[in-house]
């Protein structure tokens, strides 16, 4: 698969790599359960910052309608004291409180022939691969382990079935002194997992399904990958596994270096980095290729970098880049891991 990147030179300023990283969460298509005679006519897939949006053209090549049950898996939110994922909808943006429908987090809808469809939420609290629903429902508890609300349930429990949870492994407890003597908060570990389904009726011909939602973008403050001395073997690693990842190559790397800035022995650059990722691998059960497929990646900004991986990919807009195939396979060896450069101006003043 050959490489590339695009980029757009930046002219401000970041600080050096600070300890504050988000973990993204990578989302993936739609599945089809079992079927072997409808066909993946196209797919468009738009990836931005804001929104991921994929139309699904699909054909039916059976003279007779087919009653089929589709499945949209979410990614899975692990709980734990360090636990940084980038979840869309886990806070209101504007007045930082806990969100209004904790269950669609990312901000799922989907139609099918243009009408909007009601899909059914299959939720399930797993830890070392066992499940763990019936037992934390039992308890009046959350299923998802980073609400607000999960952790007062916790901790609100009598002690006996707190003892219960930590037999299994399905807390931690935090101790700590907040000037009132030492206390123990016990944090949630186990991991959600989430699925929509729904049944459709695919005629014969042509169909069209159509999902967008919110991704998680992952990110922090500064650049990871570059690396200025000879002994920065951490700059080393990161950058191989950037240049995998993201298929980074030297005039990205250019673009970044242009822009150094050296303070105390710090090298820091223009630039936070932004992570977003999309699990295509999963959804290979339609009948044979994709039919046309079509990738559309918005960076957001016109001034800053993209790097992802691709093949004959092609500027369209001022912030937008597009690959096409036809009789494409989604690879199986790598999902789309998208990188994305935002210019700061930090330290402009």
């Amino acid at each position: 698969m050959r490489s590339i990147a695009f980029a757009a030179f930046l002219l401000a300023a970041t600080p050096a790599l600070a300890n504050d990283t988000t973990a993204q969460l990578g989302t993936g298509g739609l599945v089809f359960v079992t079927n072997e005679t409808i066909e993946m006519a196209s797919e468009h897939l738009f990836v931005s910052p804001e929104e991921i949006k994929v139309v699904y053209e699909f054909n039916n090549t059976l003279d007779t309608p087919q009653h089929i049950l589709i499945a949209f898996p979410m990614p899975d939110i692990e709980g734990g004291p360090e636990s940084m994922a980038a979840i869309p909808g886990l806070y209101d943006a504007e007045t930082g409180e806990p969100a209004n429908d904790p269950d669609n987090l990312f901000g799922f809808r989907t139609t099918f022939n243009g009408a909007p469809v009601e899909a059914e939420l299959h939720q399930y609290a797993f830890h070392n691969n066992i499940d763990y629903s019936a037992l934390l429902a039992g308890y009046g508890l959350p299923l998802n382990p980073l609400l607000d609300a999960t952790a007062k349930a916790v901790n609100a429990l009598s002690p006996k079935q707190q003892d219960r949870l930590r037999h299994h492994g399905l807390v931690y407890g935090m101790e700590y002194d907040a000037g009132s003597g030492w206390q123990t908060d016990l944090i949630p570990l186990w991991s959600l997992r989430s699925t929509y389904s729904w049944e459709a009726t695919f005629p014969p011909g042509k169909s069209e399904v159509v999902h967008t939602y919110r991704p998680s973008v992952g990110g922090t403050v500064g650049v990871t990958f570059m690396h200025n001395e000879d002994g920065d073997t951490y700059g080393q690693e990161r950058l191989s596994e950037y240049r995998r990842k993201y298929c980074i190559e030297d005039d990205f790397l250019a673009a970044v270096a242009k822009t150094a800035n050296d303070q105390d022995g710090w090298t820091s650059y223009d630039y936070i980095e932004s992570w977003i990722s999309y699990i295509w691998s999963t959804g290979n059960n339609w009948s044979g290729p994709i039919g046309k497929f079509t990738l559309t990646i918005d960076k957001g900004k016109p001034d800053s970098l993209v790097s992802f991986c691709g093949e004959n990919v092609r500027k369209i807009g001022p912030t937008t880049f597009e690959m096409t195939q036809t009789d494409w396979y989604p690879p199986w060896d790598r999902e789309l891991e998208i990188l994305i450069l935002e210019k700061v101006d930090w330290y402009d003043e």
